[in-house]
């Protein structure tokens, strides 16, 4: 008896997603040269050719990988730049906590896989080679350049390519933090706790804050 079409596109759904999720495991693990179709079907519990149905070849995964979660984190930015900008000028610590708490709080988030991403993403944002240039324009250059706008509304005073800069180290310096590696509370003795979201973020947000202002006044010498 054929499957009723809400219960074959859920499975399909849950065939997608297990995928995805095996195929970031791999990716973070394993880098993209040493992940395998075949290792990433057995892991998700699919067949081979279910991958290649859904995706072709390993780039189209690893894209549609890099699609999941940006598209998740970006969402949230741009919904908060839209409510940030309604009104008043939001002032610069509202605003960079608005650009990195997603994808801090992402990477916090073991239950969703945000700690393979934030393994993945690191790695994928320190490459210059052409599929990680094409994963970062596709996904990541939209919402970086209205952030760039938005830091530049906020600090009218900052040049554009010292906002870009400043966006950039921002952006650099959560990724940094987005895993919960534990090397923090070893080099301070237990006082830093990078399990804290909150201290974690408040901490890259004055750190961030205070290197954009320092490239203004630096300008301004």
């Amino acid at each position: 008896m054929p499957l009723a079409p809400a219960v074959q596109q859920g499975r399909q759904k849950d065939s997608r997603t297990a995928i995805l999720d095996a195929a970031e495991r791999a990716f973070a693990d394993l880098g993209f040269g040493g992940a395998s179709i075949r290792a990433i079907a057995r892991d998700a519990d699919v067949n081979q050719a279910m991958i290649h149905y859904y995706y072709q070849n390993k780039d189209q995964l690893f894209s549609a990988v890099v699609a999941r979660r940006s598209g998740e984190i970006n969402t949230r930015r741009n919904l908060a730049l839209d409510a940030l900008f309604d009104g008043d000028i939001p002032t610069l610590e509202v605003l960079v906590e608005a650009l990195l708490r997603p994808t801090i709080e992402l990477g916090h988030d073991n239950e969703r896989g945000g700690d393979a991403y934030a393994r993945l993403i690191v790695s994928f944002n320190n490459s210059a080679d052409d599929r990680s240039r094409r994963a970062a324009t596709e996904h990541y250059d939209p919402i970086a350049r209205r952030s760039i706008g938005a830091i530049m509304r906020v600090m009218p005073e900052l040049e554009k390519a010292a906002a870009v800069r400043g966006y950039l180290f921002a952006i650099s310096v959560a990724l940094s933090v987005m895993a919960k590696t534990g090397r923090a509370s070893r080099l301070s003795d237990g006082l830093c706790d990078d399990t804290d979201t909150e201290e974690t973020v408040a901490s890259v947000v004055a750190f961030a804050c205070a290197g954009i202002r320092a490239l203004a006044n630096n300008k301004q010498k």
